[in-house]
């Protein structure tokens, strides 16, 4: 059976020389069942590999869009191990990328939460909150258990930490592209820090936060992205009854007739 980083490998492989296409899910949002009826849409709609947000009280890197999608699902009644379970059920289809704050993490213990994720079939793990200086432990853990450990950078980061970042990355690289939050931009412009990235990358390159139409995924495609994460534009269209479907399907093609 293969691990968890072979499958998100495989994943940006498939693509044929396109970004990929990964939009994030709130886990839970606005309940469980709907959340796994809009991921299996995720998958339907041309999804290359899907991000599963954890609800969190205290989400620090969350925009109001998505802040508000977790505060939902915690009220819903979303727990650490019912996201888990919509992760098992959605990775039959797709490559699941577990996002999690590391509070939630440690309350588990880092080793168990690692294997919890491996078992239930989870590719990779991305903890918004973890720095590098404090990241040995859970990398250590999620290498043994063949996950991702995938971690950010930001336009703030530092050549001399990329450097340090980059090497060790598992699955992808994800890339902030702007200072701030999570949530729609209107503008964005990540040619320079897509190089800076680049360079020091050994695994592919996803850029994320504030991408919300086809155009600017095909302009991030087209800056050197090998992957374009949507996030909040796909929960606000989950919460006021879009056809998320028809939405990554319009995001899938724009992606696969950018140039890369």
């Amino acid at each position: 059976m293969s691990t968890g980083v072979e499958r998100i490998a495989a994943a940006f492989a498939a693509t044929d020389g396109h970004a990929a296409l990964m939009p994030y899910l709130m886990g839970g949002f606005p309940d469980l069942d709907a959340s796994l009826a809009i991921g299996e849409a995720y998958a339907d709609g041309g999804a290359d590999l899907v991000e599963l947000g954890v609800p969190f009280s205290d989400p620090l890197a969350d925009g109001s869009v998505i802040h508000a999608a977790g505060t939902r699902a915690l009220a819903s009644g979303a727990t650490v191990p019912a996201v888990i379970e919509l992760a098992r059920a959605l990775a039959e289809r797709v490559p699941v990328v577990l996002m999690c704050y590391s509070n939630l993490i440690l309350a588990r213990g880092v080793e168990r939460f690692a294997d919890e994720l491996a078992s239930a079939g989870v590719s990779g793990l991305i903890i918004p909150d973890l720095p590098l200086e404090e990241s040995a432990a859970a990398c250590e853990a999620c290498d043994a258990a063949g996950l991702a450990l995938v971690p950010l950078v930001a336009p703030t980061t530092p050549e001399d930490r990329l450097a340090q970042i980059c090497p060790q990355a598992r699955g992808f690289i994800y890339t902030v592209s702007v200072t701030g939050t999570t949530g729609e931009r209107t503008e964005l412009d990540p040619g320079a820090l897509l190089a800076r990235v680049q360079a020091h990358a050994r695994v592919p390159v996803a850029l994320g936060f504030g991408i919300a139409t086809p155009e600017q995924a095909a302009a991030a495609a087209a800056a050197g992205a090998d992957g374009v994460i949507v996030g909040s534009r796909l929960v606000r269209a989950a919460a006021e009854g879009e056809d998320v479907r028809a939405l990554v399907a319009e995001l899938s093609a724009a992606l696969r007739g950018a140039a890369h």
